[in-house]
């Protein structure tokens, strides 16, 4: 079906007043910025209609009812002044009637209706049940705790974050918009032949997890890229509030999907009513690596370097993150900038659509036949600038039988995160080479081998030393200082003599012949 106009815009009047004199209204200026851009997302004049005349106590008018079945779709924009108007809940409703009479209210399992909340509103109960499900743009931050409107009166940075926002509209408008009008020509069975063909190499559903409103737009910005690329990304609707209905709706969605996103950010987050009062952001974690262990879900966190929290509940969260192998169980820790993570993600999906053949474990294969030979496997960990300086060390180790492996060091992030974790699960001993690196590269490998218990199957660990070479720190000298255990002094140069503790504590389950 053709319609005359593209959108309708639904609002409230008292919600276009200018906060400055001389200024603008805000409805008017969404009007004109969404008009503008999806003329060019479209490649033509887009058609908006809204009424203009708004007073708050005219009669719901003739020509408002005639442009409901004329508008593709409708766009809302929620205040509490709108949800409270007896008009505009009205029109909501009328239009959501009169679409299922024209050309339906969903189309592809998506709605003719979108939601932009402009500020934050304690209940959607006056909508239709379809529109109260649907997740909405949010048009607004929060800042010391308190909603600001993406409004210019309060800044530059508001004004970035409100054209960010409409241009991410204005691409799902034009996308439903494009689908409709596909619909309504593909009459003749070639082209409903040629549509079929573009849909069947359908892509993986991506799970992007809720997240606290300080990741919200680094999760727009995701959501938008990867909608962009034509992955499904749920969950595309407005989540349950109890607990028991917050994790079966998960749980479902997440059945659905071949990998799951989460970004974790310095607030703990919304926490579903229910026993438990645990945050989204924990529930869909847990959820995630209760998936991952009985099916084929891959999983990204996305955990940026210095992420801490001043509430109690988020920092302990975070630190979980870090050093509990089961809360990160089968997903990859990117601790880069955004960048970093997209380009994860970008590579991790890549890897889900064109899987390599299945090799046989070669390298696990190959170790368990040497052991069975009787060859210790040593995992040297260095920093990537210590190669050469750990020659002398990985000399001895031959010579005295053992066989050693470095890190991997190139690759893409998940490559060499599996090669590393592949590591831990099959070596013999640990000698942690710390050189080149710095005290916080240190604490991120010591945070690694926490970990490892859990990837190695109750296979136990003969050693885990840690040696110490140049250039000297503080850090190194109040190694030595305190008498750590398991400690090898190489500062003034390799010695084998330092060595003897590391072989002794291999030789008690039997050094090689």
């Amino acid at each position: 079906m053709k319609f005359e106009q593209n959108i309708f815009i639904s609002y409230a009047h008292i919600d276009d007043q200018p906060l400055t004199p001389g200024q603008q209204g805000w409805i008017t200026r969404f009007h004109a910025t969404l008009e503008a851009l999806l003329s060019m997302r479209l490649g033509r004049k887009a058609k908006i209609w809204r009424d203009e005349k708004l007073q708050g106590n005219d009669v719901f008018s003739d020509e408002i009812v005639a442009q409901f079945k004329q508008s593709a779709i409708l766009v809302s924009i929620l205040t509490s002044r709108y949800l409270n108007s007896e008009w505009c809940t009205r029109e909501i409703r009328e239009f959501c009637e009169r679409a299922q009479q024209h050309g339906g209210l969903v189309v592809e399992n998506k709605a003719r209706v979108f939601k932009v909340i402009k500020t934050p509103v304690d209940n959607q109960e006056s909508l239709p049940a379809t529109m109260q499900d649907l997740l909405g743009y949010d048009f607004f931050v929060i800042k010391d705790g308190a909603p600001l409107e993406l409004d210019p009166a309060y800044g530059q940075e508001y004004v970035q974050l409100y054209n960010q926002k409409v241009a991410k509209l204005a691409w799902d408008l034009t996308q439903l918009l494009k689908t409709m009008e596909t619909e309504a020509g593909a009459n003749a069975g070639d082209e409903k032949d040629a549509r079929s063909d573009q849909a069947a190499p359908s892509k993986p559903a991506v799970y992007l997890a809720e997240c606290s409103y300080d990741r919200k737009q680094a999760r727009e910005l995701i959501e938008g890229e990867l909608k962009r690329l034509g992955y499904p990304v749920l969950p595309d609707q407005r989540l349950p509030i109890e607990e028991a209905e917050y994790l079966a709706a998960v749980e479902k969605l997440l059945a659905r999907c071949a990998l799951s996103i989460h970004l974790i950010g310095e607030s703990y987050g919304a926490v579903p009513d229910g026993p438990s009062a645990k945050s989204t952001a924990v529930h869909q974690n847990e959820l995630a690596v209760a998936r991952c262990k009985s099916g084929s879900l891959v999983r990204l966190i996305w955990l940026p370097e210095g992420t801490r929290s001043e509430q109690t509940q988020q920092q302990a969260f975070i630190e979980l993150l870090h050093q509990d192998a089961q809360a990160q169980f089968g997903a990859d820790l990117i601790t880069g900038d955004l960048e970093e993570l997209k380009t994860a993600i970008h590579a991790t999906l890549k890897k889900i659509e064109q899987p390599e053949p299945k090799k046989p474990e070669r390298d696990a294969a190959e170790r368990a036949a040497s052991a069975g030979d009787g060859a210790k496997l040593i995992y040297l960990i260095c920093d990537g600038r210590d190669r050469k300086a750990t020659v002398p060390v990985r000399k001895w180790c031959k010579q005295e039988g053992f066989e050693v492996e470095l890190p991997a060091f190139e690759g893409d992030a998940s490559q060499v995160r599996t090669a590393n974790q592949q590591l831990l699960a099959t070596c013999d001993a640990v000698l942690l080479y710390y050189g080149a690196g710095d005290e916080g590269w240190k604490r991120t490998v010591d945070s690694e081998l926490k970990k490892m218990a859990a990837y190695r199957g109750g296979k136990p660990l003969l050693a885990r030393y840690t040696y110490l070479a140049e250039p000297r720190t503080s850090d190194k000298d109040d190694l030595i200082d305190m008498e750590e255990p398991d400690l090898i002094d190489g500062l003034k140069g390799f010695e084998a003599e330092a060595m003897s503790g590391f072989m002794q504590a291999l030789s008690a389950a039997g050094k090689p012949s």
